[in-house]
């Protein structure tokens, strides 16, 4: 059978739309990027990782573990090239980060939302996905969510130091940024 619309799925399809213009014109501008504070948001990030997986632990059978580790690896790889896709420039005379998200990063954000509300419906119609329990599925997306986010930040904040650093040591003409 296949899937009907509703005014709940136009109203999903809506809201989705108003936040990937919001996204789009949010991160179409560059950003002061302050390299001293990227450490921040990754901790947040572990610490809630942390008291989510010591709140509701999911069983840790062999296929789940797989599972786990798959998701954080993949959740990293996802981070790094997210990181490697945003635009970060070096002002030469003031020394000034700014990054700027890339549209690339940008539809792929939204793939991964896309992709979770496609598992979340999945998830709804069998409490268990590919034999596993729903607890260790939605470890597994916050894992991945957060090895993204912790390595992309990482990624980040190696990245604008070097620039920084290069910018610090060597004067570049007036007015030129620095960009990788």
């Amino acid at each position: 059978m296949p899937p009907t619309f509703g005014p709940r799925s136009y109203g999903l399809i809506i809201g989705l739309a108003v936040v990937v213009g919001v996204m789009l014109l949010r991160n179409s501008r560059p950003r002061t990027l302050r390299v001293e504070r990227l450490w921040i948001r990754p901790m947040i990030f572990l610490a809630l990782l942390a008291t989510t997986l010591a709140a509701t632990p999911p069983p840790l059978t062999p296929v789940g573990m797989a599972l786990l580790a798959a998701a954080l690896i993949v959740g990293c790889a996802l981070g790094w090239l997210r990181g490697r896709s945003m635009r970060i420039e070096v002002h030469p005379r003031t020394h000034d980060v700014t990054s700027r998200a890339s549209p690339v990063g940008m539809v792929f954000i939204l793939a991964l939302v896309v992709l979770r509300l496609g598992m979340r419906g999945a998830a709804v119609q069998s409490p268990s996905v590919i034999g596993v329990p729903a607890t260790t599925a939605t470890s597994a997306l916050i894992l991945l969510a957060v090895g993204m986010m912790v390595t992309q930040a990482i990624e980040m904040w190696l990245r604008s130091r070097r620039l920084l650093a290069e910018a610090q040591a060597a004067p570049s003409p007036a007015g030129t940024p620095i960009v990788r």
